[in-house]
């Protein structure tokens, strides 16, 4: 799974919307990347641990030429599976149902809704005031407010 794809499977939980389900995933990974370069665990329970390992200067060899290669010390990432997660993948454990979508109302939905209704209104009070004159005024002024609604 890519990160489009890990996205993709949030989007239900954010209402369908891409654009948070991808702020959400980035705010995670911005998090965990910004402890562990600081030299923090971060530590998920029954899913893993996330650390940074200090690997020390050592010798190599080329496996071309076999001469020894001098590796400078570096820290790199590393990450520890946690025991609940070990089990699932090695079928010893059920995994629990997928949580589901929350079942609110989806927020674009509510949104178009706001933003209809006044525009609804709007066009209803012209062609009430219109009725209303047509009705209290002669003939002539019906037919010129009908012409108005076409």
């Amino acid at each position: 799974m890519n990160k489009a794809q890990f996205i993709a499977v949030l989007m239900p939980h954010f209402h369908d919307s891409k654009k948070d389900a991808t702020h959400a995933v980035d705010i995670v990974f911005d998090s965990v990347t910004r402890a562990v370069s600081k030299g923090d665990e971060v530590n998920i329970a029954g899913f893993g641990k996330f650390k940074k390992v200090h690997k020390k200067a050592r010798t190599a060899r080329n496996p071309f030429t076999g001469d020894p290669v001098k590796v400078k010390a570096k820290s790199v990432p590393r990450f520890v599976a946690g025991k609940e997660l070990k089990e699932i993948v090695n079928g010893d454990r059920k995994q629990d149902a997928a949580p589901k979508p929350a079942v609110a109302a989806p927020k674009k939905a509510a949104k178009k809704a706001a933003k209809k209704a006044p525009k609804k209104a709007a066009k209803k009070a012209p062609k009430k005031a219109a009725k209303k004159a047509a009705k209290k005024a002669p003939k002539k002024a019906a037919k010129k407010a009908a012409k108005k609604r076409r």
